[in-house]
């Protein structure tokens, strides 16, 4: 299994942090280590002062499949969930500043949190699926993926050229406005459609 991600993904996003929007899809991975599930607590690292919630939504591949015309990308998606990418903003901002990969603030274990997953069926519209993201119990981030810069379809597509997507890899799609810090004790859920699909607990 691999775990694909898209940054830059949303321009509010985008420039919230100050990057320029991009002209192809921003993609990163983490490791299989990174993934945190079944409602697991996270806990803080000690190697960051400085660690922030990205709410997501992840697609799971459902079959194996390369160089995937964009016309037909919607039928390798299976399932859908939302997500939390973490990030130790403090390490990124210096790998950026030095023009390093950004592993370290990206790929550390439980950084890829997922929650229960639901299948595609003909009653669920992909291209303006809507999630919100509560920390404690307080709305932070609203995302709707007919925002996005680059549609799930442009995003499998972009990725298959690249790399071969195979049953039960993940993509974590980008994360619009509001992400921001964290501390010990806080909790943040994921909703879609009024329901809760991720829970997780800061430690």
């Amino acid at each position: 299994m691999k775990i694909f991600c898209i940054g830059r993904n949303y321009a509010e996003h985008a420039k919230e942090l100050n990057n320029e929007l991009p002209e192809n899809p921003v993609v990163f991975m983490k490791p299989t280590t990174a993934l945190l599930k079944d409602g697991q607590a996270f806990y803080y690292p000690d190697f960051t002062n400085d660690l922030h919630y990205e709410g997501e939504i992840v697609l799971r591949i459902g079959k194996n499949g390369k160089k995937i015309q964009e016309k037909f990308a919607n039928k390798y998606i299976d399932a859908f969930t939302i997500g939390f990418d973490l990030t130790a903003r403090d390490i990124q901002n210096d790998l950026k500043s030095k023009g390093l990969p950004w592993e370290l603030a990206k790929g550390f274990d439980g950084s890829a949190i997922i929650g229960n997953f639901i299948k595609i069926n003909e009653n669920i519209n992909l291209s303006e699926l809507k999630f919100s993201i509560l920390k404690n119990d307080v709305t932070v981030q609203m995302g709707n993926a007919a925002d996005m810069i680059f549609s799930f379809e442009r995003v499998i597509s972009f990725v298959s050229q690249y790399f071969t997507l195979q049953q039960g890899d993940l993509i974590f799609t980008g994360t619009p406005k509001g992400v921001g810090a964290l501390a010990i004790g806080d909790v943040l859920n994921g909703f879609y459609d009024g329901e809760k699909l991720v829970s997780v607990e800061i430690k």
